[in-house]
């Protein structure tokens, strides 16, 4: 959201949104006491914030590690070729890659930074290997592995 889009929003806007960022499963009743607002009115922000795209979606976070997939690596991509039908064919191809958790085109000497999930070093290298390297127009990868995630969403 940018801050221009924020300024359409007042207060009670703004703390039903930091409330269910916070705790998205909260009941209708229990958001209304704690924005101090009463539960219908509560109920039609929440929809108006839905409608107008301010609210995505509402999901469950789910921890990585406990499903075995500790290992995270960023891998830097430059990519041979950057007209539109090129990336458009790379980021069609990354999406389906269920090891890719993140995806984003850079401003940099490289193309694309990817979050990267899997079990250890050994699941990661043959991704790298056999999945990544492989996707339309990659040029060249650098890797660089997490140690410990220090703030995460999902904290």
């Amino acid at each position: 959201m940018s801050t221009d889009s924020l300024g359409s929003l007042d207060q009670i806007d703004r703390r039903i949104l930091e409330e269910l960022a916070r705790d998205g499963r909260v009941s209708v009743a229990e958001l209304s006491r704690r924005v101090n607002l009463s539960k219908t009115p509560c109920q039609a922000r929440i929809k108006r914030l839905e409608q107008d795209g301010y609210i995505l979606g509402y999901r469950a976070v789910i921890d990585p590690t406990r499903l075995g997939l500790p290992h995270v690596a960023f891998v830097e991509v430059r990519l041979s070729d950057t007209r539109k039908a090129a990336l458009e064919a790379f980021n069609k191809a990354v999406r389906a890659l269920p090891e890719v958790e993140q995806a984003h085109m850079i401003a940099s000497s490289f193309d694309y930074l990817l979050k990267v999930r899997t079990k250890d070093i050994a699941a990661y290298r043959e991704v790298l290997g056999e999945k990544l390297s492989a996707l339309p127009h990659v040029a060249h990868t650098s890797t660089h592995v997490s140690m410990e995630a220090v703030k995460d969403d999902a904290d």
